[in-house]
């Protein structure tokens, strides 16, 4: 894994949005995300793609559609603080 990108499943876990990678990749796979990346919107269907800094998400959970703009990659998942620092929403 590079510095500047990351898995979207671990991102999406050390964002706190899901409480395993599992859950994650199961959010993935069911076509539920969508990056923007560099102007290019795609719907996400591996858990193993990258997300950057500066991409934007779209994903929907529990009934909610939430959007926001990926800040930061993070190095672990920490306290729920650590992980408000990663994104910012742009619509909920």
């Amino acid at each position: 894994m590079s510095d500047d990108a990351c898995r979207i499943d671990v991102w999406l876990w050390r964002a706190r949005f899901v409480k395993t990678r599992a859950l994650a990749a199961a959010l993935v796979e069911r076509g539920a995300v969508r990056l923007t990346h560099q102007g290019r919107e795609a719907r996400l269907d591996k858990p193993s793609r990258y997300v950057h800094p500066g991409d934007l998400l779209t994903f929907a959970q529990n009934g909610r559609v939430t959007s926001l703009r990926v800040e930061a990659l993070g190095e672990r998942r920490g306290p729920a603080e650590e992980a408000r620092a990663l994104y910012v929403l742009i619509s909920e």
